[in-house]
């Protein structure tokens, strides 16, 4: 696995550092208009129906290892639930959008993994998301594991764009990214449309 230092250099050098607006932080809502909550378990499914399913976790068809963060292919599936955990909590544990969050797949890697989302280089232009993040720890060198739930619109979108250092990094919401095999991948990359997501909290 590369280090953190060499991950952070590829993002500096890579064309597609981008900035994206700020906006004031706001608790972010799940279906039924509740605040999304620190340690609680949430499928995270897509808005526009008919394209697949929610996100998951696994390995794409020609390899066990790494695992990445993909969208199942039936719609009727919601996925694997996740929990948020924010670099500053706050007292009420409510989750913020704008806010730096550990994302973490409730769901155990087949691989002796951490099941914390990171940001993985695998394409040309291409990141995609996966598994075997680093817990907590904000600072430059854990700065490919935080993520942020961003507004967009009436619904909400995951981002990559991370505050916990002072470094440039790549900035962008995320997307699907299909490959030959017809895997989906959530992915940074300007060669995908944004993911636009919603939360609903796992009974």
């Amino acid at each position: 696995m590369k280090s953190s230092s060499s991950v952070i250099a590829a993002m500096i050098c890579f064309a597609m550092v981008t900035g994206m607006a700020a906006s004031a932080a706001e608790p972010v809502l799940d279906v039924t208009g509740q605040k999304l909550r620190s340690g609680v378990k949430y499928f995270i499914l897509p808005v526009l129906r008919g394209r697949g399913g929610g996100l998951t976790v696994g390995s794409s068809v020609n390899s066990t290892c790494p695992i990445y963060v993909l969208q199942d292919k039936l719609e009727v599936t919601r996925g694997t639930p996740v929990t948020f955990t924010p670099s500053t909590p706050n007292k009420d544990g409510v989750i913020l959008t704008s806010t730096d969050l550990n994302i973490n797949s409730t769901s155990a890697p087949k691989c002796k993994e951490s099941s914390v989302w990171r940001l993985l280089k695998v394409l040309s232009g291409v990141w995609f998301i996966s598994t075997d993040g680093v817990a907590g720890n904000p600072g430059v060198n854990t700065v490919v594991n935080w993520f942020k739930i961003e507004k967009d619109g009436k619904d909400y979108n995951l981002s990559f764009c991370p505050s916990v250092c002072n470094c440039s990094t790549l900035c962008r919401a995320l997307g699907i990214f299909t490959d030959s095999d017809g895997t989906k991948h959530l992915a940074l990359s300007d060669q995908v449309p944004t993911f636009r997501s919603c939360s609903r909290r796992l009974n």
